[in-house]
């Protein structure tokens, strides 16, 4: 049995519902906050997630820091070795989907020449009326990127935990594949 470590971003413009993901994430939907508030700073949510088929797990350290602070030192700083990204847009804006790149070329540069596994969220599917962001649109986006791509609702409870449990994974994955290695070498 394992347990690993991983250093979770989690990106994206103002009001897309990183708070709100991070934090249902974190009570397993019992915590839902009904009233917005601004993040100013950074928070911190960890959880530790186990790994299917495995006896492992990997502990999520989930920085949720503010969007507005996009090139301060600060952020910088928070974001520094990242092992895991999780961007997230809202379905009903386009222009939070179309920042994506930007939230993600920041995030990459943070660990030149290496890859950094990650997830996609379009959050607020409740709001299909609403919808300015086609789900196949943003499925191609995120595999053009390397991304997986996954649909939330944190306000209906839908789907949630997906991007969290695909983030161990991946990071998981990674971890297997650098003992793979280190075994064949010795």
């Amino acid at each position: 049995m394992v347990k690993l470590a991983a250093k979770c971003i989690l990106a994206g413009d103002p009001t897309v519902g990183k708070t709100a993901l991070a934090q249902i994430f974190r009570s397993d939907g019992a915590h839902f906050q009904k009233n917005y508030t601004l993040t100013t700073g950074v928070d911190l949510v960890v959880k530790t997630v186990p790994v299917p088929d495995t006896g492992d797990s990997v502990e999520l350290f989930i920085f949720d820091s503010a969007s507005k602070e996009l090139f301060s030192e600060m952020l910088d700083k928070l974001w520094e070795s990242p092992n895991v990204l999780c961007l997230v847009y809202d379905v009903t804006s386009e222009q939070s989907f179309n920042n994506c790149g930007k939230w993600l070329e920041k995030a990459r540069s943070q660990l030149p020449g290496t890859s950094l596994p990650g997830v996609l969220v379009g959050n607020k599917a409740d709001l299909a009326g609403r919808r300015e962001v086609d789900s196949a649109e943003a499925q191609a986006w995120a595999l053009g990127q390397g991304l997986e791509y996954f649909e939330t609702s944190v306000k209906e409870m839908e789907n949630y935990e997906a991007p969290f449990h695909c983030l161990a994974k991946q990071f998981h994955h990674l971890y297997r594949e650098k003992v793979e290695i280190f075994h064949a070498l010795v």
